[in-house]
């Protein structure tokens, strides 16, 4: 299989062939350096970024480089990468433009290599990774409440579902598309937000999001007729897939994997506050509606939570995109300075439309369809999402249905499956990470480790599926603490598949993670939008007990899926142009 050094040089000699000039001088040299080079010095000068050393590379040195920004050899490699990311060309067909007004051409300026900005090693102040920990902190906290409130708007329009039907006149499964269609926005995450964090940096995308994000909210809950409750619904939810897109790599910008607080400890953290949005809201949404103030203040109540995360992103969350805070330094020494020729790397770059639609929109596609493993890993998520989003119709149709509970009260087992997930978080920070991050600190780390915890998570799944469906069946012979305690192995199920599985798929994607991530959010949100269009008419047609049968068959079907890829998917990645190979 390729060395660490093979697929980055790779990767850099495709990009390179297909972005650089038609002058052969301006080719920039990507062959290996000298073998007797020094490892890096932080006293001497840095390390280029693209080092082909014969040292073979582990995992987190790449993963080290890659997040450090170190510096580009020359300013030639400095500027040609950055026409590959802007995916411009220069034409020297054409003939020269003069300088206009009659001037002759100035003469040539000093090299600009010294003029260009880095972090000062890697224990630079500035880095995200050097942060104190209550800087940290703050972040870290505003931006839970951030993701929280999109995950919460999700499914707090569930138990409004029955009342705008009622008020429209209309089937409740029309109604439901108010949750379809927001879940549906979030699939537009990728293709939107990612492009315009790497180009402006992750905070200005967020603002814009939550700013939109609490408009559409309260014009949701303002809205005189079905239609615009739908269409404003679905508005709402493009705008809060920012938060689920941005908020993990900002987290990755801050943390790494070594230290108290590991990275991959952050994103269990993030992906506790993605999964407990869409528990929690419901149970709100339920007292609210059944009480004096009605549905409308599920909306309100949406929006003013995302009014209260506009002020704390605002307020409280700092710029994390590396190469912004390099851009920001060479301003300071600008303005400090007065000397223009200071800069960033980064401000060269710039995103044009082709690479949107190539690089977001056909590389995920195509990734979607010729990689197995983004294939499986993307329609085991979408199961589970799929299940998630289920519950919002299943538990409500058991709890009112079945047991004869008021909307608010129906709405408390959820805190079953709360449980649940939050146990799965606790395992998987205190048991499962530190086992990780022990391998890769010695070197031992590959993707596949990071499957662990799905393991058994694919094996508890089918049994609270089982167990809810065919208890739910039978309410008038179960106590209503036996479903509601299938939660508890649901919630696990959800949590330990989702969030190791992504890891895995970052793991294994270490260059195309983006793409690989947009494919698996695509086939996800399909799935989870799906779920409230089918469901009551499931649950009627062939009743619970047979639905769960069906259901839990499926995960039971999928569950040997993550033991394959933890066995064979060195192999599998071996045989991809895409993966990342050891």
């Amino acid at each position: 299989m390729a060395s660490v050094n093979e697929n980055e040089k790779a990767l850099v000699n495709h990009d390179l062939e297909a972005g650089a000039t038609t002058n052969p001088q301006k080719m920039v040299d990507i062959s290996p350096l000298n073998s007797n080079e020094s490892a890096f010095d932080p006293h001497e000068a840095p390390v280029p970024f693209y080092d082909y050393s014969s040292r073979r590379e582990s995992r987190a040195d790449i993963r080290r480089r890659l997040s450090t920004i170190s510096v580009y050899q020359t300013v030639e490699e400095q500027q040609t990468i950055a026409d590959v990311l802007a995916k411009r060309t220069v034409d020297e067909s054409k003939p020269m433009p003069n300088m206009g007004g009659g001037r002759s051409f100035p003469p040539s300026l000093p090299d600009q290599d010294r003029y260009r900005v880095a972090f000062d090693g890697p224990e630079d102040a500035r880095h995200p990774f050097n942060w104190s920990s209550k800087r940290k902190a703050v972040i870290g906290v505003s931006l839970s409440l951030v993701t929280f409130t999109s995950a919460w708007g999700s499914s707090v329009f569930s138990p409004t579902v029955n009342e705008i039907a009622r008020i429209y006149q209309v089937k409740p499964v029309v109604a439901s598309l108010g949750v379809s269609l927001y879940v549906l926005g979030f699939a537009s995450g990728p293709i939107i937000w990612s492009p315009l964090s790497e180009l402006y940096g992750r905070k200005p995308p967020i603002v814009v999001s939550l700013l939109m994000f609490t408009c559409f909210s309260f014009a949701c809950a303002t809205a005189k007729d079905l239609q615009t409750i739908i269409i404003t619904r679905f508005f709402t939810g493009l705008s809060g897939s920012s938060p689920l897109t941005l908020v993990a790599a900002i987290f990755a910008d801050m943390f790494s994997n070594e230290g108290k607080v590991t990275r991959g400890i952050a994103i269990d953290i993030f992906a506790m506050a993605v999964f407990a949005g869409p528990m929690v809201s419901p149970i709100v949404g339920g007292f609210v509606v059944q009480s004096y103030l009605g549905w409308r203040w599920t909306m309100y109540l949406t929006g003013f939570l995302g009014a209260l995360s506009l002020i704390l992103v605002v307020f409280f969350v700092e710029e994390t995109y590396a190469p912004l805070i390099l851009v920001d330094k060479a301003q300071d020494i600008r303005e400090r300075t007065g000397n223009w020729g200071v800069h960033a790397v980064h401000e060269h770059v710039r995103i044009d439309l082709h690479e949107i639609v190539s690089n977001t929109i056909a590389r995920p596609i195509k990734m979607l369809f010729s990689e197995p493993i983004i294939l499986m890993i993307a329609i085991y998520n979408g199961f589970t999402y799929l299940i998630l989003y289920l519950c919002l119709s299943s538990y409500p149709y058991t709890f009112v249905g079945k047991y004869k509970w008021s909307l608010g009260k129906a709405m408390l087992p959820y805190i079953g499956i709360l449980i649940g997930e939050f146990i799965s978080c606790i395992v998987m920070v205190f048991y499962f990470e530190p086992k990780y991050t022990k391998a890769d600190k010695e070197g031992l780390a590959t993707p596949e480790m990071r499957l662990a915890p799905v393991l058994l998570a694919a094996l508890v799944f089918p049994i609270g599926l089982f167990w809810f469906f065919w208890s739910a069946n039978y309410a008038e012979h179960c106590h209503w603490i036996v479903p509601t305690l299938s939660g508890l192995f649901t919630g696990y199920g959800l949590m330990g598949i989702l969030v190791p599985s992504i890891n895995y798929i970052v793991d294994s994607y270490l260059f195309f993670a983006a793409s690989a991530l947009a494919s698996v959010t695509l086939l996800r949100s399909l799935f989870g939008a799906s779920a409230p269009l089918f469901a009551t008419y499931m649950f009627e047609g062939i009743h619970l007990n047979w639905s769960g049968l069906l259901l839990g068959l499926v995960a039971v079907g999928l569950a040997p899926v993550p033991f394959a890829f933890y066995k064979l998917g060195a192999r599998i990645r071996g045989k991809s142009k895409y993966a990342f190979t050891d």
